[in-house]
């Protein structure tokens, strides 16, 4: 399990929405309440959310826009790509993170041992806060008529507060 962050995904009807909190840990010790885990690639066009060692994540979201723009911003072949890349290739292999990738046509989990998963119901979640996150979207998307951004709010906010690596501090994303 990554210790560090819980970032959140949502896709439905076109729509997306990615929601990550800030907080940055050493060890035990909270260093920076408002990092940034959150990001766009590609022209806006796709939105990157990462768990993990922060160096390690960079280097992947440098990657995958580099396959984006490899492959004119089709994110399903462009996280393939990297996947594959990342499980093969010496350096990469040992990089410790994981991403969240979506555009409006798909969403994808990505790890480094070549999971390249589109996940049910268009949720996923990554990080140490990511079982609470993901549990509270689903139940959310399920049992009530709230948006896609305000159901993101809501479930990072729960897992902030069962997660200590996990802060209130969130960065949100829509496209």
């Amino acid at each position: 399990m990554t210790r560090s962050t819980t970032v959140l995904a949502l896709h439905r009807e076109g729509q997306v929405v990615m929601a990550g909190d800030g907080q940055v840990t050493l060890g035990n010790t909270v260093i920076k309440a408002g990092a940034r885990k959150v990001r766009r690639l590609y022209k806006d066009k796709v939105l990157v959310g990462f768990a993990g060692a922060t160096a390690d994540a960079f280097t992947l979201a440098g990657r995958l826009e580099n396959q984006l723009t490899a492959h004119s911003g089709n994110l399903a072949r462009a996280a393939v790509e990297l996947a594959q890349e990342w499980r093969t290739d010496k350096v990469l292999r040992r990089l410790e993170a994981m991403l969240l990738a979506a555009d409006k046509n798909s969403l994808f989990l990505l790890s480094g041992t070549g999971d390249v998963i589109e996940p049910e119901q268009g949720v996923a979640a990554i990080g140490s806060g990511a079982p609470y996150a993901l549990a509270a979207a689903r139940a959310l998307l399920g049992h009530s008529s709230l948006s896609l951004e305000e159901v993101a709010r809501q479930s990072l906010s729960i897992a902030a507060d069962i997660c200590i690596y996990t802060n209130h501090n969130l960065v949100l994303e829509v496209l």
